[in-house]
């Protein structure tokens, strides 16, 4: 029998130390160390329930405008308001050479309309502007009125006076142009204060009309051949 049968499958080599208390934390925690803190997990959670909250919150109220839209076009079908000028007249336009002086008389007939069934409309400021190539050279406050479901107004005003208007070289060609054929492009340009009546709201807005219009002078009592045409007005909101 050989001597490593005394042995008995013991171990006697040099006794093995303890674990250190740096190794059993180790093996207590797990990998990588660093104790779990509850605290920590408790905000993270706590701070994504509130930001899904809040998207959620916002999509509700995105959805509920969208209907709220839909609900008061489809009740309500609500149009632009509808401005013509129906006739002007254009006694004098002349231009002054020497000190870039324009002698003016403008008269000018329009036609608000109301296109709406169910919305009235308040105007409560009416400032009519008169202009030639972007120069204003007159400005009129016409009174407010309100205009019911379906109705019109007419308003006549004019516009007579003397104004500096400085035009570059190719706008007072234009003018030299205009004034051999005896029509004149003259913008009509109205800035609004309104109220719509919708049921009990008011709600205000500040839009505009805008015309390009041919005006044929008339001079001593003869109007040119060409004829002034009924225009339709542009609105901006």
């Amino acid at each position: 029998m050989s001597s490593d049968s005394h042995l008995n499958g013991a171990y006697y080599g040099p006794s093995i130390p303890p674990p250190s208390k740096k190794s059993r934390s180790y093996n207590r925690h797990g990998r990588g160390g660093g104790s779990c803190n509850p605290f920590s997990w408790c905000c993270s959670c706590l701070c994504g329930c509130i930001f899904n909250l809040i998207f959620q919150i916002l999509i509700t109220i995105l959805v509920l405008l969208g209907i709220a839209v839909l609900v008061f076009w489809l009740i309500f079908r609500p149009n632009a308001p509808k401005f013509h000028v129906n006739d002007a007249t254009l006694t004098q336009f002349t231009l002054s050479s020497d000190n870039n002086t324009l002698y003016y008389n403008l008269a000018v007939n329009m036609t608000f309309r109301n296109p709406n069934k169910r919305i009235g409309i308040y105007y409560d400021k009416i400032e009519a502007n008169a202009e030639y190539y972007d120069k204003r050279f007159a400005s009129r406050n016409l009174d407010g009125f309100y205009l019911g479901h379906k109705r019109e107004n007419n308003v006549n005003t004019e516009f007579v006076g003397e104004q500096v208007v400085v035009l570059g070289n190719g706008d007072r060609s234009k003018y030299d142009r205009e004034r051999n054929d005896g029509v004149y492009n003259i913008d009509l340009k109205l800035r609004l204060r309104l109220r719509l009546k919708v049921g009990w709201a008011k709600p205000k807005f500040k839009p505009k009309f805008e015309c390009e219009l041919k005006i044929p002078v008339t001079s001593g009592g003869v109007v040119s051949s060409t004829g002034f045409q009924r225009t339709k007005c542009d609105f901006d909101w």
